[in-house]
């Protein structure tokens, strides 16, 4: 669990299968440092907005000390995936050259199932207080998108966070709101302790922590086409969106706390 700057590269060298559980179809593969990954395509879906998602999403989530696998930069080289036979995916291959994202694959992990296992008040309301911060709307019985692995808690797939950056107007506006889709969290009942969630984790997800997170955003995806800012234009009002929500967390804490009465 290092800090960003030591976020490693890797060159992906074998496509192994695709994880069509997923919308933006990962897949599983294999890096040049004899690992396998679960790889994130910056030709699938959303594009980069995804890959930018996931990155900040997870090294936060790193950051309050919850368990996410370790996240690498996995470069495709040009000529990888012309001999895929499936055309979708050779699309998606050629669509992605260059820099993605890619988490280290926990194998044999299992799918998180809240009828099986109960997760403590602490970490459910840390969890739930992380989603509520990143607006995540993918964590719900329907898709848990946490897995248990070695009997602890992990949390993956965090690309669907970060929803302003889709139409990226009225940042403020976005930074402040309630997010109302907590209400389907698959953790929520379990939340009782938001309010020590929000002063623990401000202990550890100071300004400077988040000006370092995301300035560990690559170039690479902050050119934007539909888009005259520069890459560090880009940057900024990805900081200044999380401060601002950083400092009126009483305001997705008070949603959450409603929601979960709404369910007793």
């Amino acid at each position: 669990m290092g800090a960003i700057e030591d976020i490693r590269s890797v060159t992906v060298c074998r496509y192994i299968t695709p994880l069509r559980e997923g919308g933006s179809l990962p897949a599983l593969a294999e890096a040049d440092d004899d690992f396998k990954y679960v790889l994130k395509f910056r030709g699938a879906g959303h594009g980069v907005k995804a890959l930018i998602a996931e990155f900040l999403g997870g090294e936060i989530a790193r950051a309050i000390g919850m368990r996410v696998p370790e996240l690498v930069f996995a470069n495709l080289h040009e000529a990888f995936g012309r001999t895929e036979g499936d055309e979708e995916i050779q699309d998606l291959l050629q669509g992605s050259k260059g820099l993605n994202l890619a988490m280290h694959f926990l194998s044999g992990a299992i799918n998180f199932d809240p009828a099986v296992t109960t997760v403590d008040d602490n970490s459910a309301s840390k969890i739930v207080w992380l989603d509520a911060f990143i607006t995540n709307v993918d964590r719900t019985y329907r898709n848990t998108n946490m897995l248990m692995w070695n009997r602890e808690l992990w949390l993956i797939d965090h690309g669907a966070s970060f929803f302003f950056h889709h139409s990226w107007n009225n940042l403020e506006k976005h930074a402040k709101s309630p997010f109302s889709f907590i209400k389907e969290h698959v953790l929520l009942p379990q939340a009782t302790r938001l309010e020590d969630a929000d002063k623990e984790i401000k202990q550890l997800l100071n300004r400077e922590k988040l000006r370092e997170i995301v300035t560990g955003l690559p170039d690479d995806w902050l050119q934007w086409q539909e888009s005259n800012l520069s890459p560090q234009e880009i940057r900024e009002a990805y900081i200044q969106f999380l401060l601002i929500r950083l400092d009126n967390s009483n305001i997705f804490i008070k949603e959450a706390q409603n929601a979960r009465k709404a369910l007793i």
